[in-house]
């Protein structure tokens, strides 16, 4: 689940008062969220860097690490948290997000060019007016796009965000798609400006952050693009804004686009954005609108701020949590968790409406559970269930356990390896090519260490021996473990294989050793020898292929006809 990093002054200084560790930690755990550490910038920096070389600037403020339910975009920000628990306490009622009126005014217009259908679709758009940024706020304006990209988002691969200087440009404005030698701006941190191409190329070179975005547009023909009446680039999505629109503290009007290829959650994270950061506004929590124009000319307005509304049974609440609460009581619960709801004239069910900012009510399970919270996890009754169920191992983990049993009483000392390793040492390193049909490949991989998920638990057994070479011998290892293999049958597009190697490292080639566990393993598992004198081997057995035996390996991982 993501965690926020959120400063404990500020985030006090907005709850209304001050509150021991422990007293926070308590509230965290009845709102269902955890404070899951307590730190500074620089304690975080001395970690990092082992006391070496820390900033002397580094703020020794205060900051807690929230973890927040993966699908509470609401709360990624400190403005989200303090709201949610402001109104928990009662300190705050439910707010309502409004649309400015724009009659007598321009309203700004976003053209959709079809030509982006090719690429990635969907645009949406809103406005902040007047927003009133200082240092903290502008650093949750920010960190709240990056934690969106980094989970609703996908990586920037469904949706990506941007944020303009609206006082910088002039409208309307465009979403295009245009050959990468036709694009040309300034990107944000640069001094000159490039072409798509080159940028892509710089930043896949360069950039440890934005090259992993790369890829999500490289192949196109066409690069989306965001222009302005003058033709000026705000931005080119996914991967960087412009120079000539970035937002700054001074910045009073803020544009935020969000493009993407799923439009509904392009629609959640522009409403996260507006509905978190409109308290700033000059009229807090009035957006106002821009009209987007699609590609067949239908005329829609951003943000959609309608309330979802649905009717909740009482009695499906009371089954699920235990409890016995009128529609009224339960009413009541749900105004403490920013939802507005009303019990129904007849009393046997309630009238809710989900605001904007509450993404994750979307069933009557999630609005129960929103009872449950409010009404508290620990006052709910303990009960015995009605059913009792017995759960048991799966055969395979039954049968690897007995096996990692045997190898361990045979002498052999187990080992877990990374299921990740660089291609060379895949394949490279034991002499074997790549056909580009047996290993999954990491896209944009965190190190070159971790490539490709491994086809062998042999690298990870040699490697292993490696790291231990000054350890007396002989040295016997095995490991029980998954590999991975590329499927077209399979519905991800590969399998795991469960798989058993063992390695001896002696004065001797030790054959007769790694003979004696294979012989005891197929002993163990009742397969037999194929051709032994005397040996039993049944009808089915026969038929199914189930025997073993000892040939010459043909593998270039070993010696030519080695056993």
């Amino acid at each position: 689940m993501p965690i926020v990093s959120v400063g404990r002054d500020k985030l006090f200084q907005s709850l209304g008062r001050h509150y021991t560790e422990e007293e926070f930690q308590a509230l965290c755990f009845d709102y269902g969220i955890e404070l899951d550490d307590v730190t500074s910038e620089k304690e975080m920096l001395q970690k990092e860097q082992k006391g070496k070389g820390v900033d002397k600037d580094a703020s020794e403020e205060v900051l807690y690490k929230i973890d927040i339910p993966a699908n509470r975009y609401d709360m990624l920000c400190l403005e989200g948290i303090a709201r949610a628990l402001n109104i928990f306490n009662q300190r705050l009622s439910r707010v309502e997000y409004r649309l400015a009126n724009m009659q007598g005014r321009r309203m700004e217009r976003l053209l959709i060019r079809p030509e982006t259908a090719l690429v990635r679709p969907f645009v949406v758009a809103a406005i902040l007016r007047g927003v009133a940024f200082d240092p903290v706020r502008f650093a949750s304006f920010i960190d709240l796009q990056d934690k969106l990209h980094q989970n609703l988002c996908r990586q920037r691969s469904l949706v990506a965000i941007g944020t303009h200087d609206l006082s910088t440009l002039q409208g309307p404005f465009t979403y295009e798609a245009l050959p990468p030698s036709e694009i040309s701006f300034v990107p944000l941190k640069q001094s000159r400006a490039f072409t798509a191409a080159e940028l892509l190329q710089h930043y896949a070179d360069n950039d440890l952050k934005l090259r992993r975005f790369v890829p999500i547009i490289q192949r196109s023909l066409v690069y989306p693009v965001i222009l302005d009446a003058r033709r000026t680039v705000l931005s080119l999505p996914p991967i960087i804004n412009g120079a000539h629109s970035a937002i700054t503290l001074q910045t009073r009007d803020v544009l935020i686009e969000c493009t993407g290829t799923d439009l509904t959650k392009a629609g959640i994270v522009l409403n996260t954005m507006v509905t978190m950061f409109s308290e700033y506004c000059s009229t807090p929590f009035e957006i106002e609108p821009v009209e987007v124009v699609d590609s067949f000319g239908q005329s829609h307005v951003c943000p959609n701020l309608d309330s979802q509304k649905r009717d909740v049974s009482v009695s499906y609440i009371n089954s699920c949590t235990g409890l016995q609460l009128t529609a009224e009581q339960i009413a009541s619960l749900l105004s403490r968790m920013a939802l507005t709801a009303q019990a129904s004239p007849s009393g046997d069910s309630v009238h809710v409406e989900v605001p904007p900012s509450r993404s994750n009510i979307l069933h009557d399970c999630d609005v129960m559970e929103d009872v449950a919270i409010a009404h508290g996890y620990n006052n709910l009754r303990w009960t015995v269930p009605q059913t009792v169920t017995v759960g048991s191992e799966l055969p395979l983990n039954q049968l690897t356990e007995l096996m990692r049993l045997e190898c361990a009483m045979a002498g052999f000392t187990e080992i877990l390896t990374w299921a990740l390793l660089s291609q060379a040492e895949n394949f490279g390193h034991l002499r074997r090519q790549d056909d580009g049909a047996t290993a999954v490949s990491i896209g944009n991989p965190a190190t070159a260490e971790f490539e490709v998920c491994r086809t062998s638990l042999l690298p990870g057994a040699l490697k292993t021996l490696g790291a231990n070479k000054d350890a007396p011998l002989p040295v016997r290892l095995f490991e029980a473990s998954d590999v991975v293999l590329l499927d077209d049958a399979s519905e991800s597009g590969a399998r795991n294989e469960r798989r058993l190697a063992a390695v001896v490292c002696s004065k001797d080639s030790g054959f007769e050793i790694i003979h004696g566990l294979l012989n005891r393993i197929m002993e163990v598992l009742g397969v037999p020898v194929a051709g032994e004198l005397g040996c039993a081997v049944s009808a089915a057995q026969a038929e199914a292929g189930m025997t073993y035996e000892w040939r010459p390996s043909q593998d270039s991982t070993f010696f030519p006809d080695a056993y």
